[in-house]
């Protein structure tokens, strides 16, 4: 098909996600291999958010590829109440990754799935109803995973799953408590437990967070914040989950982010990265504690795509990319380094109000003014971007550099300096407003 062709037909008989319908202007994309996408005019992009985060090992890896033709080839769907051979496999090598005690997983197909069944199982196992998250924070689109999401796409569908409580996020460059990071009182993790004796401990079934907030801002927390919060969850008997379907699978240097931390949440969520995006795929990874309330009991969790033999080929060959490839290894490596160019550029660079980054998963915060932080119109940044061949995620005023774990330094350099190229458009009108 022809480029129109292509997305015309595209936006006339499809709905395209979080957009004005009339005004998406996708990318015909075509192709794709390692960090790279082509579209259907042969125009190479770098992909600096991964697709939307996930693409980990990069695009078209041939042991996954491979993976999921052999495992068509034998057997293509099983009922989800069938054990097969990848669903065995995949289940036991995400035990021996996982923190601590975590153990058994219930298979679905995407974060927002896997998120709605912690939920329940969370109800399940402890009694209580409320399920308390941050504001800054998004757990999927579904009715309980809406609920979760403290961001601006929950109030359009309210009202939602009844129970979800909102606290306070621990953002430190627009800390909602007035502090700076020279000044500040946790006053971030001290307000969690203000929350929780207002709400009444006895009818909170869980602590649901981002191991590092992914699309509303890329938030990482201060070090003691998620140690202190499992503290908080162990005094009144509460469930910590954490959601790591975004911030899992190698982004931050560790197979999960709350690795950084040495805790060990109760339960954790997970998708995207699992299968690198290469098939749909959400994980839902408990206790043995939890596992083992389960057994002489029913557990009211059901799904017909439940442990897709496709879906788990592909990530039994994923986390044995991760190994292989040392991609967890060349986060810690080139993530290094990107904090170190981050920083470089927020110091020549007067439009930058803050860089975060933690492995490979970063953002930068671009403002009117250092002084006031008034966030910065971004559609000729992204322009920019789009025309010079680099595709990444822009939330508001802050873009995501998020690219696969496979990048090397060169090829982070060579994506930068289109960064830079559209940095130099918001450096004029933020040099402007501040005169």
């Amino acid at each position: 098909m022809e480029t129109k062709e292509i997305v015309d037909l595209s936006k006339e008989y499809t709905f395209f996600s979080w957009s004005v319908q009339g005004a998406v202007n996708p990318i015909p994309m075509v192709k794709s291999e390692g960090i790279f996408f082509w579209d259907s005019d042969g125009k190479r992009y770098f992909d600096f958010s991964s697709q939307l985060m996930n693409v980990n090992i990069g695009h078209h890896h041939p042991k996954v590829i491979r993976a999921i033709q052999e495992q068509a080839e034998k057997l293509a769907f099983a009922h989800p109440g069938m054990a097969t051979e990848p669903r065995a496999m995949a289940g036991k090598k995400i035990a021996e990754i996982t923190p601590g005690n975590l153990k058994k997983t219930f298979f679905c197909l995407g974060g927002a799935e896997a998120n709605e069944n912690a939920i329940k199982i969370a109800r399940f196992y402890t009694g209580r109803h409320k399920i308390l998250s941050r504001y800054r924070s998004y757990h999927g689109a579904t009715f309980g995973a809406i609920a979760l999401t403290g961001d601006y796409r929950r109030l359009a569908v309210e009202p939602a799953m009844p129970g979800a409580v909102h606290f306070l996020d621990p953002h430190c460059y627009r800390c909602p408590f007035g502090w700076t990071r020279e000044t500040c009182h946790r006053e971030c993790i001290k307000h969690v437990e203000e929350v929780i004796q207002y709400e009444g401990p006895q009818t909170i079934a869980a602590i649901i967070m981002e191991g590092v907030t992914g699309s509303n801002g890329l938030i990482v927390p201060p070090d003691d914040y998620w140690p202190r919060i499992r503290e908080i969850c162990n005094k009144y008997g509460i469930l910590l989950i954490s959601d790591e379907v975004m911030s899992g699978w190698g982004r931050t240097g560790e197979w999960f982010a709350v690795n950084n931390w040495n805790v060990v949440p109760d339960i954790i969520t997970t998708a995207k990265g699992i299968t690198s995006g290469y098939t749909p795929l959400g994980a839902v990874i408990v206790s043995e504690k939890i596992a083992d309330f389960f057994e002489d009991k029913y557990l009211y969790c059901g799904l017909t795509y439940s442990a897709h033999p496709l879906c788990l080929a592909a990530a039994v060959a994923t986390m044995e990319v991760y190994e292989e490839d040392g991609l967890l290894e060349n986060a810690r490596k080139v993530g290094k380094y990107l904090g170190q160019r981050l920083e470089g550029m927020k110091q020549s660079h007067p439009s930058i109000g803050d860089v975060r980054y933690i492995g490979l998963f970063s953002a930068i915060e671009v403002v009117k003014s250092r002084e006031t932080k008034e966030p910065m119109p971004m559609a000729e940044f992204g322009k920019y971007l789009r025309e010079h061949g680099l595709f990444t995620f822009i939330f508001n005023n802050i873009v995501f550099v998020v690219p696969p774990l496979c990048i090397t330094a060169d090829q982070l350099d060579e994506g930068l300096s289109i960064i830079e190229g559209a940095l130099a458009i918001t450096d004029a009108e933020a040099v402007v407003l501040e005169k």
